[in-house]
């Protein structure tokens, strides 16, 4: 008969998948806290301790016996010397780990604490299993995986228990960090994920590129999302799907009870809207900028349908043109007939739905930290989770400013501090018009993104402008007055802002200054 060993923390269907093993003739020999469990539920069930002796040092070491770890690693030809020695072989171990990320999460955890909460049996038990060749257990949703596979008759052995493997290593090494970052006070990193899937090349056709997720709980990760019609997402699609989510979300974060439309090509947004009416909202959005959005991806925060599949394909087209081609439209659900309206030949059009996105507002910005990788390393940084709050008593605010103004001074400083920096942003009525994003210097955004508007078809007067950063010289308020801008949000921190704010007066133009030092938005440098 052969043995398995359980000691879990978590003891939710534990005393089900003992039941399935005894059914198979396995022998259960558990931990203190799980043997109890079992036996209350009538199992026969040997205690470790039994077999290894009483615990000591407070029952710090248990499993931490040779008579276990002799069990587990020993090779078919050690049979004899277990034998003699009075150990039994260990076929399958089940473990789960102490709440240890919970207890530094917790903001009373002390250092002795978070020391009396760090694993050691339960991350060493598994490493000699998976040393070992056992069928090593560590995921609670894999307990139904290997009951299934014992009873088809251990199909495939080796690479199933590579898989299980695999997997315990991976979980044992990214535990072991929760301490190390804590210890260090954060002075060793890591970066872990497990491989959802392959993309067809990366950005270019030459590069090779993954998808992997960190296993977070957050419902608007990438690995979420659910392709309900097209081809695999591409690498570009991914990095636009995070640029969408970052600009959406902090749409949502000032404007949470509105319908929110947003178009990106090469994850700079080229039209965006709010507004109460799904369709109107649409029209705005492709009406941001009809030339970028063509190839581009589109997010909503509101379900597509037929009416609003076909406002994608078909509003306001030229008339040589039969329908609009977009890479990917993003989404909390898709009817029948907006899949087929969207569809294109080859799966080139990808529809991805989250219904988190229903529901996003001020929470759902993102608070993971950022990682960037340089030649030898990477950097690390806290998320772009700032939200502007106009309320704000270290706001300076000057000039007469409409109610409509601004509500477009919100959402253009949604939409450029999530665009490339240096970055200006036009807004007029609550729609996107000009985006100058990625530029060098401040008079060559506010240019560009008044170019963009124009040759767009909109008409800048009495629109609202966002600039990520403040103006080092006049100049690119001057670019923005001879638009017809009517009110500007900046930050302050120029030894010239007074130059600007003399300006803005003179022309009746209203201005907002933010702190530099508070609200500067610059985003993907």
């Amino acid at each position: 008969m052969k043995t398995a060993l359980i000691s879990v923390y978590n003891k939710t269907g534990i005393i089900e998948f003992a039941q399935e093993l005894i059914d198979l003739g396995w022998n259960i020999l558990a931990s203190d806290g799980t043997a109890k469990i079992l036996k209350e539920a009538g199992f026969s069930v040997l205690n470790v301790s039994d077999l290894v002796g009483a615990p000591i040092l407070g029952h710090r070491v248990v499993t931490l016996s040779r008579e276990i770890h002799a069990g587990l690693l020993a090779k078919d030809e050690d049979a004899v010397e277990l034998n003699n020695l009075g150990i039994r072989r260990i076929d399958l171990v089940c473990v789960d780990f102490y709440p240890l990320k919970e207890e530094i999460k917790n903001p009373n955890a002390t250092r002795e604490s978070v020391i009396e909460k760090t694993d050691i049996g339960g991350p060493t038990l598994l490493r000699s299993a998976a040393k070992g060749l056992r069928i090593v257990i560590c995921d609670p949703e894999d307990r139904k995986k290997v009951l299934e596979w014992l009873k088809s008759g251990e199909p495939e052995r080796e690479k199933f228990l590579d898989f299980l493997a695999a997997k315990a290593e991976y979980l044992v090494a990214k535990y072991a960090m929760d301490p190390a970052r804590y210890h260090s006070k954060n002075n060793y990193e890591r970066i872990f994920g497990e491989k959802i899937s392959d993309c067809k090349y990366g950005e270019n056709g030459w590069q090779k590129a993954s998808l992997y997720s960190s296993g977070t709980n957050d419902l608007l990760a990438l690995d979420k999302f659910k392709l309900i019609e097209g081809a695999s997402p591409s690498y570009n699609n991914l990095c636009d799907i995070d640029r969408l989510l970052q600009t959406i979300t902090h749409i949502a974060a000032v404007f949470s009870d509105k319908k929110i439309a947003i178009a990106v090509k090469h994850g700079n947004p080229c039209g965006a809207a709010v507004g109460d009416d799904p369709i109107l909202v649409l029209q705005k959005t492709i009406d941001g900028d009809r030339r970028a959005i063509f190839g581009g991806a589109v997010m909503t925060n509101f379900p597509i349908r037929e009416t609003e599949a076909d406002c994608l394909n078909f509003y306001n087209l030229d008339e040589d043109v039969k329908r609009r081609i977009l890479d990917a439209v993003i989404a909390p659900s898709f009817d029948m007939w907006a899949k087929d309206i969207l569809s294109r030949q080859k799966g080139k059009c990808r529809l991805l739905a989250n219904l988190a996105l229903e529901k996003i507002d001020s929470q759902s910005i993102d608070s993971a930290p950022r990682f960037r990788f340089v030649r030898g390393g990477f950097l690390k940084q806290s998320n772009y989770n700032f939200v502007l709050d106009l309320a704000n008593p270290r706001v300076q605010k000057y000039g007469r400013i409409e109610t409509q103004q601004l509500d477009d001074l919100r959402l253009a400083w949604a939409i450029g501090t999530t665009s490339n920096s240096n970055t200006t942003t036009i807004v007029k009525n609550g729609q996107l018009i000009g985006n100058g994003v990625g530029q060098q210097d401040r008079v060559g955004s506010c240019s560009l993104a008044v170019l963009r508007a124009k040759t767009g078809g909109h008409n800048t007067a009495s629109a609202s402008a966002y600039s990520d950063s403040f103006f080092p010289f006049v100049d690119g308020v001057e670019t923005l007055h001879q638009a017809g801008i009517k009110a500007i949000l900046a930050s302050s921190g120029s030894i010239r802002d007074q130059d600007t704010i003399n300006f803005c007066q003179q022309n009746n133009i209203a201005l907002y200054l933010i702190p530099d030092e508070l609200g500067r938005g610059f985003f993907g440098h």
